[in-house]
């Protein structure tokens, strides 16, 4: 099977134009799948029945493979073997009927609000990086904004006249106020902490590292570790930790749900009820 296999990644990568890491998921998804097969006497496209994937299907699962790992590799079958019918070198698709598992959402944490106002207290002092850390984290908390969002913003997408930012989230915008106390650590930063991280230099990004560039998602997540270790949270906390509390805390205080709606950004109403569910299950 390795030039169909071969022969599918070109298609990949010359027709679909498909993104980098979707072509090196399928061939690794498909080499292995290949291996297995191969132990089983199957060598050809042709010879694979709808069986020998179920049997490898439970192999998977034998192994303890994840649920998603599983459907991944489902997906590059799926599209395997679909390419193969296509290009007429099988009579028919034994990956066709295949059934996904389903795929069982977790509950994602959320903190107290005593443990979130223990949190945004650690960043303390008026050091470089104590003064942006506040602004960053007191600003996701006060937004709910993803962490993609936070370390994408701009100066100009945040008006602290008014009070509110402009998060992008490819053609569509939304608006987001925040209150008084955030705008203080705010323009602290923005005083202060920026020119010293910046040196000198220029740079359109709000908040940057130590080195004056853009913060990356891996430099956040290990401040949001560094502080949540500090405060003694217990639980395995992210940044996105901070955007399920944020809507956790406003559903449970009263807040209207299509408004949550609007500030998370959420394109089905069904994503932002489901805090509904995860508060009730914590009572």
């Amino acid at each position: 099977m390795t030039t169909e296999i071969e022969s599918f990644i070109h298609y990949l990568e010359d027709v679909k134009q498909s993104s980098k890491n979707t072509v090196v998921s399928y061939q690794r998804d498909l080499r292995q799948l290949k291996e297995y097969l191969e132990r089983q006497g199957i060598e050809e496209p042709a010879k694979v029945t709808r069986t020998c994937l179920n049997s490898y299907i439970s192999y998977l699962e034998r192994k303890g493979k994840a649920t998603t790992t599983i459907s991944r590799i489902l997906a590059s079958t799926k599209a395997f073997f679909h390419y193969e019918l296509m290009e007429g070198n099988i009579r028919r698709d034994p990956a066709e009927l295949l059934k996904t598992p389903k795929i069982e959402k977790k509950v994602p944490v959320i903190l107290t609000v005593e443990e979130v106002n223990r949190f945004l207290e650690q960043p303390e002092g008026e050091g470089t990086k104590e003064v942006r850390d506040k602004a960053m984290l007191e600003l996701l908390y006060a937004t709910g904004i993803r962490v993609s969002e936070l370390i994408g913003l701009e100066l100009q997408d945040v008006n602290l006249a008014v009070g509110f930012l402009t998060c992008r989230d490819g053609e569509k915008e939304r608006v987001i106020p925040f209150d008084k106390k955030v705008n203080q650590y705010l323009r602290a930063y923005l005083e202060k902490a920026r020119p010293e991280l910046l040196k000198g230099n220029e740079s359109s990004w709000l908040f940057t590292n130590c080195s004056g560039k853009q913060m990356s998602r891996q430099g956040f997540w290990k401040i949001v570790k560094y502080y949540g270790d500090k405060a003694g949270i217990q639980v395995d906390i992210t940044p996105h930790t901070l955007r399920h509390s944020f809507a956790a805390h406003l559903i449970s205080s009263g807040a209207d749900i299509q408004a949550v709606q609007t500030m998370l950004g959420h394109a089905d109403l069904a994503t932002t009820l489901a805090y509904q569910g995860y508060i009730q299950k914590q009572h």
